[in-house]
């Protein structure tokens, strides 16, 4: 098995004491960090979303080759949706 090691390396304990010896001097790159953290936690939150809820991806080839056939017509799988009510649609396709 893989063990992570614990402390970190002392390359990684250098760039941390440097980062932090920066921001103490320099506190307006505070607010950057911030923002380029938060930035980068929700394009990875919105990825993560993406491959798992998005119905033209395909996990499971064996069991469910073509999850977009399987959907009901009132399934919402967009993230953000204007003037349209999922609820009231119906099914305008054949069956497969």
């Amino acid at each position: 098995s893989v063990q992570i090691p614990i402390n970190p390396s002392p390359k990684q304990v250098k760039m941390l004491a440097m980062v932090r010896k920066q921001l103490k001097s320099h506190p307006a790159l505070i607010p950057l960090f911030i923002f380029i953290g938060g930035g980068t936690a929700m394009s990875m939150i919105y990825l993560a979303r993406l491959g798992l809820r998005n119905p033209d991806v395909c996990w499971d080839r064996k069991n469910n080759p073509e999850p977009w056939n399987k959907l009901s017509p009132n399934y919402q799988y967009k993230l953000f949706a204007v003037n349209m009510d999922y609820s009231k649609l119906e099914k305008n396709r054949p069956d497969f």
